[in-house]
């Protein structure tokens, strides 16, 4: 009998495994953009304890292997930042990126009253760019980090609460 994915808020526990699993997902877009010093690559696990303690940190499970993740923290003007989507590349391509970011937005609403989410992504990155769309998402500008070009992405968290 197979095991189910399931989604919920990460813990201290999963620290290490969510920060592996990071590490796994964006040597892909590395190797895209020939940089392998991208945030999600340098992260440590103090950084990620501390985000884990200062926002909300969604993981994908199959069994006890955290096998997604993503994150976000609302900032004062109501703005949702998610970042850090990853699925593991075994996984990916059956809809669990679109889970992992329907969850997201629905906890950042409901317990941070986010009034929008924003994200970004490298302008190469076409599979993560047609999840924002289906998602919702629409452009709203473009930034440079070093060697790579970031698409900003937006949606109000109304359309969240319509298509939820």
């Amino acid at each position: 009998m197979g095991m189910s994915v399931t989604i919920s808020a990460a813990d201290e526990r999963d620290v290490e495994q969510i920060l592996k699993l990071q590490y796994l997902c964006f040597q892909t877009e590395a190797a895209l953009y020939g940089d392998y010093r991208i945030e999600p690559l340098v992260q440590t696990l103090d950084d990620l304890r501390t985000e884990l303690a200062q926002g909300c940190v969604m993981v994908a499970r199959l069994g006890d292997e955290v096998v997604g993740s993503v994150r976000g923290r609302v900032d004062a003007e109501g703005t949702a930042r998610i970042g850090r989507l990853c699925v593991h590349p075994r996984l990916q391509g059956h809809g669990l990126g679109g889970r992992l970011l329907a969850a997201v937005e629905s906890r950042l609403t409901a317990e941070y009253a986010a009034k929008r989410y924003h994200l970004v992504t490298g302008s190469r990155s076409e599979g993560n760019l047609r999840l924002y769309r289906r998602s919702g998402y629409a452009l709203v500008g473009t930034e440079r980090d070093r060697q790579v070009t970031l698409v900003a992405l937006q949606k109000d968290a109304a359309e969240y609460a319509k298509s939820a």
